[in-house]
């Protein structure tokens, strides 16, 4: 069996792979990706928040991201009938980017790869990892299996894992657990023929609650190229009332709302409606001997805030950042440093997503009157400044999102 050596194993070309790669090959160590599938292919999460406009420009990525022409998003609509909020980055508590994009994954994926590539770090395309084991000392000897079924081995003084939605660790180590968050389902498609806003408000990402106790939503996605991303995302029995056909159930579902069936009556499909089940997912660690976890292989929450890619980019900067100190014998506190940053950001975000479902978030949204302060530092988590500190809604954001639901619902009976 052929054997390759590197300082540092990445498993996936994805933007936690290709982000985290790019940073540890800047370090000055030995860095290479494996990848069990060949881009371009199809990958759902596909609207960026400000905050990755950060985390691209210090990998060195910001540039070929900027080339590629993507759809400019400056913001995000909520609409609940006729109802409607608008947040726009440019108005918000943390001083970040203003804009951000609206990425078909296939095209911003592979021009992440190919930026890593042309950094000089290998990419091993289609090699799937069959297994992993670890020594004392935290190396390992990874065994990957090409197309043709031969296997190449190799080892690594660390192995940093982005694989995604294949969990390649949590699966082999058994590190899988199941999520906190009630279990949801998702249809989606591309669409042409989308009637969009005219304007400044072409690129936002709309929202649209639907008429749903527990708030099923709907989401609408432009792209640069014409096409459109919708996807419903709602609980099992909600989406039972429609038809059992997934094309049939997702243009049943558009036509239902006013919203949607506006804006997306002339649309046409441009491949079969496609279904995930059971997105949320968690493990038990975040790290290990020898390994750490990246993006959605650490854990998935829920879509309704894009927050996917901006978790994705944040932890591998904060993982291949954490793994070069380990590799130059520092003794990095992986707990304080790793896990306790990142899941400062993600229990935000599952405050954020909790109350959009039990309805705080959307009484805060359609709330005739709210002060402008409250807008503003919302805002900024939407944004995906989960780790600025100094904003609220992200030091006490449990606190904070119950005194401003309770501060709009006072303001508007004594409005009305």
């Amino acid at each position: 069996m052929k054997k390759i050596e590197t300082d540092v194993l990445v498993i996936g070309a994805g933007p936690a792979g290709a982000s985290a790669a790019s940073l540890i090959h800047k370090a000055g160590l030995d860095c290479m990706i494996v990848e069990k599938e060949l881009f371009p292919r199809f990958v759902i999460g596909e609207s960026l928040l400000p905050r990755c406009m950060d985390l691209l420009d210090e990998a060195g990525m910001l540039d070929a991201v900027k080339a590629q022409g993507f759809m400019v998003k400056d913001g995000a609509v909520f609409k609940r009938g006729k109802e409607s909020c608008t947040f726009k980055f440019s108005q918000q508590f943390t001083n970040g980017w203003s804009y951000t994009y609206q990425v078909p994954r296939e095209q911003f994926d592979l021009a992440l790869a190919e930026t890593v590539e042309s950094f000089g770090v290998p990419i091993l395309w289609q090699h799937a990892i069959k297994g992993v084991s670890f020594a004392d000392d935290g190396s390992s000897t990874s065994v990957l299996q090409l197309p043709d079924g031969s296997e190449v081995s190799v080892s690594a003084r660390f192995i940093l894992d982005g694989s995604g939605y294949g969990r390649v660790l949590p699966r082999l180590l058994g590190l899988d657990e199941a999520s906190s968050l009630p279990l949801r389902e998702s249809y989606f498609t591309h669409v042409t023929g989308d009637k969009r806003p005219e304007g400044d408000g072409e690129g936002r990402i709309w929202i649209c609650s639907l008429d749903d106790a527990e708030n099923a939503w709907m989401w609408i996605i432009p792209f640069s190229n014409g096409k459109t991303s919708i996807g419903v995302v709602a609980k099992p029995d909600f989406l039972s009332r429609y038809p059992e056909d997934p094309d049939e159930k997702l243009r049943a579902i558009v036509n239902d709302n006013p919203n949607t069936r506006e804006r997306l009556d002339k649309a046409q499909f441009c491949f079969p409606v496609r279904r995930i089940s059971g997105y949320s997912i968690s493990v038990k660690k975040l790290f290990g001997k020898g390994y750490a976890l990246m993006g959605n292989a650490t854990e998935f929450l829920d879509p309704v805030f894009s927050s996917g890619v901006t978790l994705a980019l944040e932890s591998a900067n904060r993982a291949a950042k954490t793994s070069i100190r380990e590799l130059a014998g520092e003794k990095p506190d992986w707990q304080q440093e790793y896990v306790d940053h990142l899941m400062m950001g993600v229990e935000t975000f599952r405050t954020f997503v909790n109350a959009w479902y039990d309805d705080r978030l959307p009484t805060i949204f359609y709330s005739p009157v709210k002060p402008e302060v409250f807008q503003n530092q919302i805002c900024s988590v939407l944004a995906g400044y989960v780790w600025d500190q100094e904003n609220p809604c992200v030091r006490q954001h449990a606190r904070a999102v119950d005194a401003i639901a309770k501060t709009c619902r006072e303001m508007a009976e004594s409005e009305g």
